[in-house]
């Protein structure tokens, strides 16, 4: 993202002429004459000098980095650039050699007309600039940006693709014991033989532990047309992290399944693995996937990061009333409790912290998943194994000779085991299971779709839980967002209506958020409880809307929609984020 000069500055200068930086943050409002004084008072007292000014008056909290650059850009006559790999061109950055890239903290963006545009962290180095004209034989134009956006930029690429820097990487926070372990068990080195290490398992390594400290779900490694990126997924969204060279394609895909257990050879069908990562001595699962595209093969790998502590139910969005019901409904002694939603939008997070709570030594819970994503303590886990003929129905029929109390299902997929599941509630069983429907009354027409009787349905289902995953708005960069009138039909169009919404909020990104406005997500709940009219109803058969008009008409029945309008309203969320998970 580029930013000009503001046109209201009144002062604007020639790089290679110096600046005082507290002059100029002065002059733009940003901080005043005092706070100057100040600085300068603990940069003589407590760094004896050692410390720029500028560097002080962001340690103090008056201003942040990207504030002080921007003006000194602005003071200097040259754009702002807040960077990020998007807007680089790899062609361009292997026009300067990386150590020069570094030591000066430069990074060539692209070459346009003979004319080379790069990032400089200071503005006011002619000599620089010269040097770069000197190397490329281009004419150099520049943008000033901050020294983190920069090194974070210049991680993302491999100009010479022979060298890869980890150790900077490796060696924040906690990661100074980082191990990526292979199907048996085999270490491959912690972060300082890593260092030492080939470029390739270099990169793997630092794709993967990337990944985990930036809390991603996923990780995609995708081949195009001369080109390679691997991109995150973090909070539901992927951004794009590391951009190698094409040609190390074929030698990740083959590390990542040596590391997987997968066979090398084989690139023409999908394969399925598995990875364990050490990091302080904690395990992490990874499951890889592989597939052949037109361009090579794609990896995607699901992180499952089995020290985050199990989610409580006060924790993952739900209001005061709506948890009081749901803990009614999970607690009775048997029946059958839906979790509904598309993939991804946290049923089994809400599952999990729901086994958690009622969990207790007089009673025996017993799961059967695809796969196990997090362990239980005090709770007798299963996973399935099509290949070894354990599947869901046969898993199922076994855990009632178990002698279980609480039974949980990964998913009712198939008519044999939502039978089974309903069955084992009608003989006194409480059954917890997952669907994937749009909204908690589709839940009750699935069972009929996939063959289940409606009488047996009604004599079953004891609750039904739709939920989403919408964005939290970073509280770092939180600011009131503008309730327009456009704004306003939309809180009327996701059932706000008459819901006094004074303010609404919006993130206005940051370097803690990656400058997308938001930072973690929470859940937006709708919970179904069947009243008598409405089990009458579903034993007959009732249709969709039949359910839906009953729901809406109990009198307790919250939607998705409304749920979400109290946590815009709370400034949780924004309404645009709120609109796209719930949007039909």
């Amino acid at each position: 993202m580029f930013s000009g000069p503001d046109s209201k500055t009144t002062t604007t200068v020639r790089p290679g002429t110096p600046l005082r930086v507290g002059d100029v943050l002065v002059e733009r409002g940003l901080i005043t004459e005092q706070q100057v004084a100040q600085a300068l008072d603990y940069q003589k007292k407590q760094t004896g000098a050692k410390k720029l000014l500028g560097e002080i008056l962001i340690e103090l909290g008056f201003v942040t980095q990207d504030q002080v650059m921007a003006s000194l850009a602005d003071a200097y006559g040259v754009p702002f650039a807040q960077l990020n790999p998007r807007l680089a061109d790899p062609k361009a950055v292997e026009m300067v050699p990386r150590e020069f890239a570094e030591k000066n903290k430069v990074l060539p963006l692209f070459c346009i007309d003979n004319k080379l545009t790069v990032a400089v962290t200071e503005p006011s180095n002619v000599f620089v600039i010269e040097e770069i004209e000197r190397l490329t034989n281009k004419v150099v134009q520049i943008v000033a940006t901050t020294p983190q956006h920069l090194s974070d930029t210049l991680a993302a690429f491999l100009p010479d693709g022979n060298v890869f820097v980890i150790d900077d990487v490796m060696d924040e926070g906690a990661a100074g014991d980082v191990s990526v372990v292979e199907k048996e068990i085999v270490d491959i080195g912690d972060a300082e033989n890593a260092a030492d290490a080939s470029p390739v398992i270099k990169l793997v390594n630092f794709v993967i532990y990337g990944a985990v400290k930036d809390g991603a779900s996923d990780i995609h490694v995708e081949p195009d047309e001369g080109r390679l990126r691997v991109r995150y997924r973090v909070d539901g969204r992927l951004y794009e992290k590391v951009a190698p060279p094409y040609a190390m394609h074929a030698a990740i895909v083959s590390r990542i399944k040596i590391m997987a257990g997968m066979d090398i050879s084989e690139r023409r069908v999908p394969q399925d693995g598995g990875i364990t990562i050490k990091i302080q001595n904690a395990q992490i699962d990874l499951r890889v996937s592989t597939c052949p595209g037109k361009f090579g093969e794609k990896v995607v790998m699901r992180i499952v990061d089995t020290r985050s502590a199990l989610a409580r139910l006060e924790k993952i969005g739900f209001s005061f009333e709506m948890l009081e019901t749901f803990r009614q409904v999970v607690n009775q002694p048997n029946g059958v409790f839906l979790v509904t939603g598309p993939t991804g939008s946290g049923k089994s997070t809400t599952l999990y912290a729901t086994l958690n709570e009622i969990s207790n030594d007089a009673i025996n819970i017993c799961t059967v998943e695809d796969p196990v994503e997090n362990n239980i303590v005090g709770i007798n886990q299963f996973q399935v194994n099509d290949k070894a003929g354990f599947t869901f129905a046969g898993a199922l029929r076994s855990l009632l000779r178990q002698d279980p109390d609480v039974i949980m299902i990964g998913e009712m997929r198939d008519q044999e085991t939502a039978r089974i599941g309903i069955q084992a509630a009608l003989t006194g069983h409480l059954v917890f299971s997952t669907l994937h429907t749009n909204d908690s009354p589709s839940a009750v027409t699935r069972l009929f779709n996939i063959g289940v009787e409606p009488y047996l349905v009604a004599a079953a289902i004891r609750g039904v839980l739709a939920q989403r995953l919408v964005r939290k708005i970073c509280t770092s960069c939180k600011e009131p967002a503008e309730l327009t009138p456009q704004t306003r039909r939309m809180l009327d169009q996701l059932g706000g209506a008459g819901r006094k919404v004074e303010t609404v909020y919006q993130g206005a990104g940051c370097a803690k958020c990656r400058n997308s406005g938001y930072a973690g997500r929470i859940g937006i709940f709708e919970l179904l409880v069947p009243d008598d009219e409405m089990l009458d109803a579903i034993s007959r058969g009732a249709s969709l809307q039949e359910v839906r008009r009953l729901a809406e008409a109990s009198g307790n029945f919250t939607s998705l929609r409304k749920d979400g309008i109290e946590k815009v309203a709370a400034g949780l969320t924004s309404l645009e984020e709120l609109f796209r998970a719930t949007a039909a």
